[in-house]
């Protein structure tokens, strides 16, 4: 039955294209295909429905290349700058970040190993811009990072009382969508008048106040994890909530920007006043994101028990003023790591899997990927793909064989979704080194039925 022979249902944008293809393979649309956990199946349109998005994203991507020639010119000194590019790639998240790069003072672009579509740039796609900064590189979630502790506390002095620990730490820490912290946090940040002022987020405040140290949902998380020697980690990822989505938001508008993925990036001149404020926008998020990670680790860690002997903390959804070649240059790392000689970095790979800590090593590569690298294993499958793609007992019984506890998370963020984090290193072996390989076994993230806005 085609979707005009039944008005009842929910039209979707992609079956008709669906169809098409599904036709073109020799393949009844309309015949039944088996579908995870449902006696009924669904109609054979649905298997193509990642094709026909991808065919959508090539159509858009062409459409604002076109539609690019006739924005502000690039100076030709930026045409054609060159671009990096570690591991295997979809076309559609390249040509994303070729128009990306298409816009502005763009001096050099990066696509590291875990990259993918993002909304206007890729996640995993860093980009060095001359005098400017680029809004929608930075993103929504303005101070999106992970931080990491060593404590001093051996696994096995824990591992009979996992579930309360975790228990406690869903007590403690608020996941989800426009959530506030039942335990009032002071900070220092929060009287910093300058700060708020020059950002004009000033109205935020006590909203932010509220918001402090909450988690958020999708792929955002509290890790319980051990390293090779035995001694208990936690790892947190998360970012500056709705402070850093309101200020980006609003940002994005001033500077004519659009909202979605195969969008013209919203790029400004750091020395406007625009500009200026939103780089005091973006260092107020990115503060707000580092205190807020802090706390959390802080108040965990008071659960488990023990002292932090070790510490790791990065954002990777941020913009840097650095200099590389002697060219002092703003560095937009969208879902990406900072990764210097000497510099460490904590990254994650999926629930049920290994986690990294990593250090930056000098070398012709790591000046290729403008010192940066991952910032997690990289999705596989889109949320709704994942959805329709795996099942529970096929979640379960992999964190199950991996010894993870978990409380929340949904199908969507379950490890099939991901790629596997030591392929993806691969690609950033010779930039990087691994110093510590941390094995999960409790992880706390937001319910499955959860929706976050905020989340990067």
């Amino acid at each position: 039955m085609s979707p005009t022979q039944n008005p009842a249902r929910r039209a979707d944008p992609l079956e008709i294209v669906a169809r098409e293809i599904c036709l073109a393979a020799g393949i009844d649309p309309d015949s039944r295909v088996a579908k995870p956990e449902s006696p009924r199946g669904m109609p054979a349109w649905c298997n193509f429905r990642d094709a026909a998005r991808a065919a959508r994203n090539a159509r858009e991507a062409a459409d604002l290349a076109a539609q690019i020639v006739n924005l502000r010119p690039q100076e030709e000194r930026f045409q054609n700058s060159p671009l990096t590019i570690f591991g295997d790639h979809d076309p559609n998240t390249i040509a994303q970040m070729r128009n990306c790069m298409a816009i502005g003072n763009a001096v050099q672009g990066v696509i590291c190993a875990d990259g993918h579509l993002g909304y206007a740039q890729p996640v995993g796609g860093v980009i060095a811009y001359e005098k400017q900064i680029s809004i929608s590189g930075v993103g929504f979630d303005i101070g999106c990072g992970n931080m990491a502790v060593r404590l001093d506390t051996p696994f096995i002095a824990i591992e009979d009382r996992i579930a309360p620990i975790l228990a406690d730490v869903r007590k403690v820490i608020s996941f989800g969508v426009g959530r506030v912290n039942e335990e009032r946090v002071e900070h220092e940040l929060f009287d910093d008048g300058d700060a708020w002022r020059e950002s004009d987020m000033g109205e935020y405040r006590q909203k932010a106040v509220a918001q402090l140290g909450t988690v958020g949902s999708g792929n955002h998380y509290v890790d319980l994890m051990r390293d090779e020697d035995g001694f208990v980690w936690i790892g947190v990822h998360f970012g500056s909530r709705g402070l850093g989505h309101t200020s980006a938001a609003r940002y994005l508008k001033a500077a004519g920007g659009k909202d979605g993925m195969h969008v013209a990036p919203a790029v400004v001149d750091d020395d406007s006043e625009l500009g200026r404020r939103y780089i005091a926008a973006m260092g107020l998020a990115g503060r707000y994101a580092y205190a807020g990670r802090e706390w959390v680790i802080e108040r965990v860690r008071q659960i488990i028990g023990g002292s932090v002997t070790e510490m790791v903390h990065n954002h990777h959804n941020y913009a840097w003023r650095e200099t590389h070649d002697g060219r002092d240059l703003w560095v937009v790392r969208k879902g990406a790591t900072p990764a210097f000689p000497g510099q460490r970095g904590f990254v994650g790979g999926s629930m049920g899997d290994d986690a990294m800590i990593l250090e930056g090593v000098e070398c012709e590569e790591a000046k290729a990927a403008l010192y940066s690298t991952v910032h997690g294993a990289g999705r596989l499958f889109g949320r709704k793909e994942a959805n329709r793609t795996f099942t529970k007992p096929q979640m379960d019984g992999w964190l199950q064989e991996r010894g993870v506890m978990l409380s929340g998370g949904g199908i969507d963020e379950s490890p099939m979704a991901y790629r596997r984090l030591p392929e993806v290193l691969a690609h950033h072996a010779a930039s990087t080194k691994v110093l510590h390989t941390l094995r999960p076994f409790a992880v706390a993230m937001a319910g499955e039925a959860e929706f976050d806005p905020w989340k990067d």
